[in-house]
């Protein structure tokens, strides 16, 4: 716990610019957030992060700024301080509840985002590291949290950020409308958890109503947040699996003031054929999309909303409602909370020593002001407060209605899942505890990890009947209500319950329509076709959309090679596809191929002219000659991988090709071994080692490694020889002529013994890398080698992945770039010496680099 303290402590302090970055010898607060809070004390705390106010005016931060300034929210949001006292009931309730948490006084912390990230990143912290300086309960910054757990925040985005942090000490933090999928990623958020659905079952539910509904042409429009566009891929995605539909078009809908967006997106919405929008996006966003569509006057759209602005009241005008009517949504889960109301009516601020948060929903709920300017008692046309009001009598019924109790369900869920988290912890017995020696957890040295282990293991049901547990991810089991917008005809608009969608332990998802909408409409791309005729896939467009083509009163079935006409009343030859030398591809592989081969022979003549110098002649200049003419075959055996597959093209390419390499590396494999032996043979004693291994044994041992690739290739051919064959599995109206390999063993063991011979020649080389530079060949061999190897590797999954001439295009492109590599890497230095700096290509000198060095 010290860690947390001592880390948290610090990132508190660099949001106002730290005086030090040493590490305080003890444990302090170096500067305080000042943030619109709610305390209440208790053996254990609780923290909480609402929006009470949506808006916030942030002061003009200098580097003289003193940090006591106050951060100003504005906005208030009467529905996110509901949801603040709805943790205060729980608690309150848990406190009054004899059969949980006997003995133990839950207390809470609560904190207002001012629905600003930093505010609430900010809250967060302070919650996790305290305010006050009394709480610190060692110096040494051991003791128990200032709070165990977090209720919040209710932001995808906020959550994510905070949890990337408090994650990391495992202090549990239980969201209860923050859906982001990206959040069930345990590896980057391992104490998160939440009472709301993941957008990952949101979106599943979108498609079961789609499919119920028989919606298969459909628009998508996001936000631009991690909400919106993980929503987009995730949907996508399973649409496409699914098989329920296709997307006409997917839009991302802008922050801010965007009009011209906005229009554009309209104007997309309205040429399209697709008459179901899905929003996953904000009221906000939603209010500016809709005025554009009252402006142009796109009618008779099928909408379905999200849980994000189901229930959004602002939605619900007369400007709105002709186009919004009809509207189905994803709704969270309705929930009963008895004796909240009666809670929520003793919110005077009279009750509360005239506290600064209750005087101030007081004053917005009754319009006046408890402290009016001087000259008189009207400020703007607001009474003074009394306190003596009375909040039944107020014609805002909203704040007190408690029949549509959603988010506050989540919140009350949330909060009992950390206390019978708690509980559990708590009737842990000693010597069969969960942690280590089987012990258990204490009031006085609890740490949040441990209420972690045990907020993974909860399971409980609620008073309304709904079970609360939590999955591997740290997600509640899912369920969400299915509402239906009306707009009646006295203007009035009702939000009906029309079914219900959720997810069993058993990982069984359900759902229940209990009303059908009278007139669905229709959304299409295309018609299914009637008795008669055939669908005929239209090129570029999604599966949905289709022609329905008449079957011919007389067919007669093509020859193999042959496919009809569009008349369907002639027989054509089919196309035909390879790898030709006419097509970009093939002209650009060919080019490249004849482009190596001729800088393998000038490379080569150069080094017959200069055969005498050290340079070509240090390290058996006879595997350099040897090296290059391997070289030179690779690059050639390409080209056999070009132009229409015959018999002996089949045959001989991979022969060709698997022949050349294992020369070339067998080659290098010795001159590795070589430049072992000379380096031991310098040393006092060691001139045996080059005795055994002089130029015959290099000679033979390359004639034998070549020899063995050489029976593999011939026991491959002779057993199931490589031939052209004609596919037509790919397209039914087109011949791709491609090479089989015939046995895919002797393919494999042809590449494998080639990875063989490389890998050996990479490791040895490895180790000689380090000998003094006299011997620094096995520098270029390890380079070379690892060239060799990455190209390698990464062609066995794009040989596999590519279908047709792209497969011989992929081998292609694998032998020109391992042959490039071969030939950059271990002459391009030596000819850059030969050419370039011919001083240094002197015995001298190339003896001297070794003194000079070691």
């Amino acid at each position: 716990m010290r860690a947390l303290r001592v880390y948290l402590s610090l990132i508190s302090s660099s949001f106002f610019f730290t005086e030090s970055f040493c590490l305080p010898p003890l444990c302090k607060l170096w500067r305080k957030f000042h943030l619109n809070g709610m305390y209440k004390t208790g053996d254990v705390v609780l923290g909480g992060l609402f929006e009470v106010h949506y808006s916030s005016v942030l002061p003009e931060l200098t580097f003289i700024s003193e940090p006591h300034h106050n951060i100003l929210c504005i906005s208030f949001d009467p529905l996110g301080f509901r949801h603040a006292m709805t943790m205060a009931f729980a608690i309150d309730e848990i406190n009054n509840n004899s059969s949980l948490l006997p003995n133990v006084t839950l207390g809470y912390s609560l904190y207002d985002n001012c629905a600003t990230l930093g505010i609430g990143f900010s809250a967060a912290l302070s919650l996790a590291n305290s305010q006050e300086e009394q709480s610190l309960l060692q110096q040494n910054c051991l003791g128990t949290p200032p709070v165990l757990g977090i209720v919040g925040d209710p932001f995808s985005t906020f959550s994510i950020a905070t949890s990337n942090v408090l994650g990391l000490f495992k202090l549990p933090i239980v969201s209860y409308f923050a859906t982001c999928s990206c959040l069930s990623d345990r590896q980057r958020f391992p104490s998160f958890f939440r009472t709301i659905p993941s957008d990952a079952f949101q979106v599943r539910a979108m498609i079961q109503i789609l499919k119920h509904f028989g919606w298969t042409w459909v628009g998508l429009l996001v936000s631009d947040d991690d909400y919106g566009l993980h929503v987009s891929r995730s949907f996508q995605s399973d649409l496409t699996q699914s098989g329920g539909g296709c997307l006409a078009y997917s839009e991302i809908l802008p922050w801010g003031n965007d009009p011209n967006e906005y229009k554009r997106i309209v104007d997309v919405m309205s040429k399209s054929t697709a008459r179901v929008v899905i929003v996953f996006a904000h009221q906000a966003h939603m209010i500016q999309l809709m005025e554009e569509v009252v402006r142009k006057n796109v009618t008779d759209l099928q909408w379905i909303a999200s849980e994000a602005w189901t229930l959004v009241d602002g939605l619900h005008t007369l400007a709105f409602m002709p186009y919004l009517s009809g509207t189905l949504g994803i709704a969270i889960r309705r929930g009963k909370i008895p004796g909240l109301r009666d809670f929520l009516l003793k919110m005077n601020p009279k009750q509360h020593n005239n506290d600064y948060k209750y005087s101030m929903f007081w004053e917005y709920i009754f319009d006046c002001r408890f402290a009016p300017p001087p000259l008189g008692w009207v400020e703007n046309g607001r009474a003074l407060c009394t306190g003596d009001e009375n909040l039944e009598n107020i014609d805002t019924v909203e704040f007190l209605d408690v029949s549509e109790l959603r988010p506050e369900y989540n919140i009350y869920k949330a909060v009992y899942a950390l206390a019978y988290a708690l509980d559990d912890m708590l009737e842990c017995v000693p010597g069969r505890g969960p942690f280590s020696g089987q012990s258990c957890a204490t009031l006085q040295t609890l740490e949040p990890w441990q209420l972690m282990y045990y907020l993974e293991k909860v399971n409980f049901t609620t008073s309304f009947g709904d079970q609360v547990s939590f999955d591997e991810n740290g997600d509640a089991l899912p369920i969400y209500d299915i509402m239906n917008w009306w707009w009646l005809p006295d203007g009035r608009t009702k939000v009906q319950n029309v079914g219900l969608v959720k997810k069993s332990a058993s990982k069984v998802e359900n759902m229940t329509i209990i009303f059908l909408l009278l007139q669905p409409p229709k959304s299409t791309c295309s018609e299914s076709c009637p008795p008669g005729t055939r669908i005929a896939r239209k090129r570029g467009q999604p599966v949905c959309c289709f022609d329905c083509i008449p079957y011919s009163s007389e067919c007669t079935n093509c020859p193999e090679d042959y496919w009809s006409n569009p008349q369907r009343d002639l027989c054509v030859p089919k196309e035909t596809e390879f790898l030709s030398y006419h097509e970009p591809l093939g002209i650009c592989l060919t080019s490249a191929s004849l482009l190596g081969t001729f800088i393998c022979a000038v490379v080569l003549g150069i080094f017959i002219y200069y055969r005498s110098t050290p340079v070509v002649r240090a390290n058996n200049s006879e595997l350099s000659f040897l090296i290059l003419v391997s070289l030179k075959l690779c690059f050639l055996c390409s080209l056999l991988f070009i132009g229409r597959p015959r018999l002996w093209t089949c045959q001989l390419r991979h022969a060709a090709f698997g022949i050349s390499f294992v020369l070339c590396v067998s080659c290098i494999l010795v001159k590795t071994i070589v430049v072992l032996a000379v380096f031991k043979a310098s040393k006092p004693g060691g001139g045996a080692s080059l005795k055994w291994f002089g130029g015959v044994q290099q000679r033979g041992t390359v004639v034998a490694l070549t020899s063995i690739q050489a029976a593999i290739c011939s026991s491959w051919i002779l057993s199931a020889s490589p031939a052209p064959h004609k596919n037509t599995q790919y397209h039914n109206d087109k011949i791709v002529y491609e090479c089989v390999v015939g046995s895919t063993i002797g393919f494999a063991a042809l590449l494998g013994y080639i990875g063989l011979l490389a890998i050996l020649s990479f490791l040895l080389a490895f180790l000689a890398r380090n000998l003094p530079d006299t011997f620094n060949e096995a520098k270029l061999i390890t380079f070379s080698m690892l060239i060799f190897c990455a190209v390698w590797v990464a062609f066995v999954p794009a040989y596999v992945n590519s279908p047709g001439k792209y497969a011989d295009a992929v081998e292609v492109f694998a032998i020109l770039a391992s042959s490039f590599g071969l030939l950059i890497a271990l002459f391009g230095p030596k000819c850059y010496i030969i050419l370039l700096r011919p001083e240094r290509n002197t015995k001298k000198a190339v003896m001297n680099r070794g003194i000079t060095k070691t």
